[in-house]
C-alpha cells in the first residue's frame, strides 16, 4: 500500500528476511576539486608509494595528468610509484594480472583507482590477488567468489578510488566484476573489503565525459536502483538507498546529457551512481537484467551500460511477475503520479517511462548497431544460463528467447 502525509511517500516495504546485513564501508568525500585531498588520503592511510591504475582514453585527455600532478605541487612523503594506463573495457584477468605485476616490481604499496568501472574492478581484482598471493587472479576465479565477514578479513592495502563516470559505481561496491579470458565470462569477486577505503566524488573529473557514455553508465545506475529495490532480498535499508538514487537519476541525467559541463548534476550522478551500486550490492539475489547484460557483453564486446539500457524495459516486459508485487510502491516513490494503481497497467506505465527517458538521452532501443552474428544468437540461451550473475534466479527459456529478438535489431 501507498499512502501520502504531508508531502512524503510512504512505500510498502518488502518481506524482512530474518537476518540480513548492510555496510556501507567505503568513506565517501563527494565535491568539485575534492581529488586535491589524493596525497593527503594515500598518506592518511598509510601508504607512501602508490601505483596509480587508469586507461589510456583517460590519459589522452589529459585526465591523468591532472591527478599525477597533484603529487608534483604537493610534495610530500608520498610518491607515485608508477602509472598503468592500460586497462580496456571490462576487467579482464590478463591485464589484472599485469597491473598487479607492476604492483610488485615497483615497490608500490598502495592503490589508486582513476577511471570508469572496468578501471576501478580492475584495481579490486589486483589488490584481492596480492593479498592472496596469487600470480595469476585465473587461479582463484573459476566461478563466482563469494567471501563474506568473519572469513573475509580486512586487506591491508591503502586504496583510494577517483571514478570518472557515474553508473557503475564499483568504488564502492564490494562486487568486482571480472572478464575470464580463458572461460569467456564475466566472473563475479565478492568481498566485503575489496572495494576503496576513500572514494573521492568529483565531479569535474567527469565533465568531459562524451553524452553518449554519460547515458549509458546513467543507465547502468538506474538499473542498479532498479534491481536493488525488486530483489527478493531488498530491506528498508536497501530500498532508501535505490529510492533516492532512482529519484536522482531521473532527475540529472536528462541535464548532465545536455550539459556535460553542469557540475550540479554531474555531482548529483556520481552520488546517486554510489548510492544505487549500494542497494543493489547488498540486496543481491536475482539480477535478470544484469544476467543478460553480462552474457550479450561477453559474447559480443557491448558496453556494460549499454546492454543494459537497451535491455532493462524489455525484461522487465517479459518478466511482469517478478515486478509486479512492488511496482506501485516504486512509482509512487518516484512521485510519478499518473501511473495506474493496478499493478500490470502500472508496470506497462513504467516500462514506457523507461523507454521515453532513454530516447531522452539519445540511446537504441536494439543492438542492431553492433550488427549482432544471428548465428550466434542463437545460443544466448546457453550465455545466459552459464553467466554467474544467474545462479539464484534462472530466467526461463523463452523468455531469454524473446528479449534476444526483440533486442537483437
Amino acid at each position: 500500500m501507498t499512502n501520502r502525509f504531508e508531502g512524503w511517500v510512504m512505500i510498502s516495504m518488502p518481506m524482512v528476511q530474518s537476518l540480513f546485513q548492510f555496510s556501507a564501508r567505503t568513506t565517501v568525500t563527494s565535491g568539485a576539486g575534492s581529488r586535491v585531498l589524493l596525497p593527503e588520503t594515500v598518506r592518511g592511510l598509510g601508504g607512501r608509494r602508490a601505483l596509480l591504475v587508469t586507461d589510456k582514453g583517460l590519459t589522452q585527455a589529459g585526465i591523468t595528468d591532472k591527478v599525477t600532478e597533484l603529487f608534483q605541487i604537493m610534495p610530500g612523503e608520498v610518491k607515485l610509484a608508477a602509472v598503468f594506463d592500460e586497462v580496456e573495457q571490462d576487467a579482464k584477468a590478463t591485464i589484472i594480472n599485469r597491473a598487479a605485476r607492476l604492483f610488485k616490481e615497483s615497490g608500490a604499496d598502495s592503490l589508486i583507482a582513476l577511471g570508469g568501472g572496468s578501471v576501478l574492478d580492475t584495481v579490486k581484482g589486483v589488490k584481492w590477488m596480492v593479498h592472496r598471493g596469487l600470480t595469476d587472479i585465473r587461479e582463484g576465479l573459476l566461478g563466482n567468489v563469494l567471501e563474506y565477514w568473519p572469513n573475509a578479513q580486512y586487506i591491508p592495502i591503502p586504496h583510494v578510488a577517483l571514478p570518472t563516470t557515474a553508473g557503475t559505481g564499483a568504488e564502492v561496491s564490494p562486487i568486482a566484476v571480472v572478464f575470464h579470458d580463458d572461460l569467456k565470462v564475466k566472473v563475479n569477486l565478492i568481498n566485503p573489503f575489496v572495494n576503496a577505503d576513500i572514494a573521492l566524488l568529483d565531479p569535474e573529473l567527469t565533465v568531459g565525459l562524451p553524452p553518449r557514455i554519460t547515458a549509458f553508465t546513467g543507465f547502468d545506475a538506474l538499473t542498479h536502483a532498479i534491481e536493488g529495490f525488486f530483489s527478493p532480498q531488498a530491506n528498508p535499508m536497501t530500498d532508501a538507498y535505490a529510492v533516492q538514487s532512482a529519484r536522482m537519476i531521473v532527475e540529472h541525467l536528462p541535464t548532465v546529457v545536455r550539459d556535460g559541463r553542469n557540475l550540479h548534476a554531474r555531482s548529483n550522478m556520481l552520488i546517486a551512481s554510489t548510492m544505487a551500486i549500494t542497494a543493489f550490492s547488498l540486496s543481491l539475489n536475482a539480477i535478470p537484467v544484469h544476467n543478460m547484460a553480462h552474457a550479450f557483453g561477453a559474447k559480443f564486446g557491448i558496453p556494460h551500460g549499454l546492454a543494459n539500457a537497451v535491455l532493462l524495459p524489455n525484461v522487465m516486459a517479459a518478466l511482469p511477475d517478478f515486478y509486479l508485487p512492488r511496482i506501485h510502491a516504486f512509482t509512487s516513490a518516484l512521485g510519478l503520479t499518473e501511473a495506474p494503481a493496478e499493478p500490470r497497467a502500472c508496470l506497462d506505465y513504467f516500462i514506457q517511462y523507461v523507454r521515453r527517458l532513454r530516447e531522452e538521452v539519445g540511446l537504441p532501443s536494439t543492438f542492431a548497431e553492433f550488427h549482432l552474428d544471428k548465428g550466434a544468437l542463437g545460443g544466448m540461451v546457453d550465455a545466459v544460463h552459464a553467466d554467474p550473475s544467474g545462479v539464484v534466479f534462472r530466467i526461463p527459456d523463452a523468455v531469454i528467447q524473446r528479449v534476444t529478438r526483440e533486442v537483437a535489431g
